[in-house]
């Protein structure tokens, strides 16, 4: 089966994952985006259950300031390389983290792993980490996360 490369793009971008694991997902799914989806989601569970026992000693920290300038939010966030630390979309997650954080006032770290992302509703905050380690191909661990307030 010849996969639409408007499809595949499309995919790609919504999802974060490379050009042959969209096409391959795609044709697992006959051309279903939603099923294809899944399928990418699926084994991108996979891959971050094989990386969590990594050693994850570099890392970030994300800061959020409320507008008000009244309250904070702050996740430290951890990964095995400073190549990663150093990423983009690395810094990002800590940030939006962070937001989360502040806007949610967790009481503990498990909390805020149970909790709805902001950014994704419907999604926890656990899968969107395990989406980032499959999507950034290394283990990535909230060491604390802190908020504050005045």
């Amino acid at each position: 089966m010849t996969v639409d490369l408007k499809l595949i793009q499309q995919l790609r971008q919504a999802s974060g994952a490379g050009v042959m694991d969209v096409k391959k997902a795609l044709e697992e799914a006959g051309g279903d985006v939603d099923k294809a989806r899944e399928v990418l989601k699926q084994k991108g569970l996979e891959r971050a259950a094989k990386k969590k026992d990594r050693e994850t000693k570099e890392g970030y920290i994300g800061v959020y300031q409320h507008h008000n300038g009244k309250a904070v939010g702050v996740v430290v966030l951890l990964s095995e390389t400073d190549f990663v630390a150093r990423n983009r979309k690395f810094k990002q997650l800590a940030y939006d983290l962070a937001m989360q954080a502040c806007s949610m006032r967790p009481a503990s770290l498990d909390e805020l792993m149970e909790s709805d992302f902001i950014k994704q509703p419907g999604t926890k905050v656990k899968d969107v980490l395990d989406q980032a380690i499959a999507t950034l191909g290394e283990n990535i661990q909230i060491k604390e996360v802190k908020y504050f307030q005045i």
